[in-house]
């Protein structure tokens, strides 16, 4: 059910896109963001939650999410929105491996990504590896989030690297792409 809800929400996206572009949203930045002033203060609360949902359900890809929020609502609003909604998320998808276990992991991601960190669940370094993982910006953090969940790291651990590393990688991410696109894209508007 995951692959097909996965599907689903692509198909769904790509509808979404299409009527953004035909409408003239998805066009212009500027555009956008005054479509989303229409929302007030419920567009960054909803989009916390789309960002924070995308760590369970993965329907668009996280990196998509964490670029457009400092895009849309501003540097602060949308980097604060983009690091509760990933943290919820990561938290999230630790309680869920933690309850479910393997299988899940099995169905969520490509068995071989899965087979090759299997390996480093019992060593005895991996807690130290996690948080390194965490603060970088191109690291599987879902995935390495359902595998923290499958050892024996306190739940307070996991808690703190996910608080206190999270949002280096989120800023490096989102503020990297953002620069990347102002200078080759600037007909954009960001």
């Amino acid at each position: 059910w995951t692959k097909r809800l996965t599907i689903l929400g692509w198909i769904s996206c790509a509808a979404l896109v299409a009527l953004g572009v035909w409408t003239g949203v998805l066009t212009s930045v500027p555009r956008l963001r005054a479509f989303l002033e229409d929302f007030g203060v419920w567009a960054p609360l909803v989009y916390t939650l789309v960002s924070a949902s995308q760590s369970g359900v993965p329907v668009l890809p996280g990196g998509i999410t964490v670029i457009a929020a400092p895009i849309l609502f501003g540097p602060v609003v949308g980097s604060i929105s983009s690091y509760v909604g990933t943290c919820l998320g990561s938290f999230v998808v630790f309680a869920i491996s933690r309850h479910v276990g393997r299988p899940l992991l099995e169905t969520m991601c490509h068995r071989r990504s899965v087979r090759r960190y299997l390996g480093w669940l019992d060593h005895p370094h991996f807690t130290a590896y996690f948080a390194a993982a965490i603060a970088l910006p191109v690291a599987p953090d879902d995935l390495l989030c359902y595998l923290a969940g499958l050892t024996k790291m306190r739940v307070r651990t996991y808690v703190l690297i996910i608080l206190l590393l999270k949002p280096w990688s989120i800023l490096a991410y989102s503020f990297g792409v953002i620069a990347v696109l102002q200078r080759w894209l600037p007909w954009l508007g960001v």
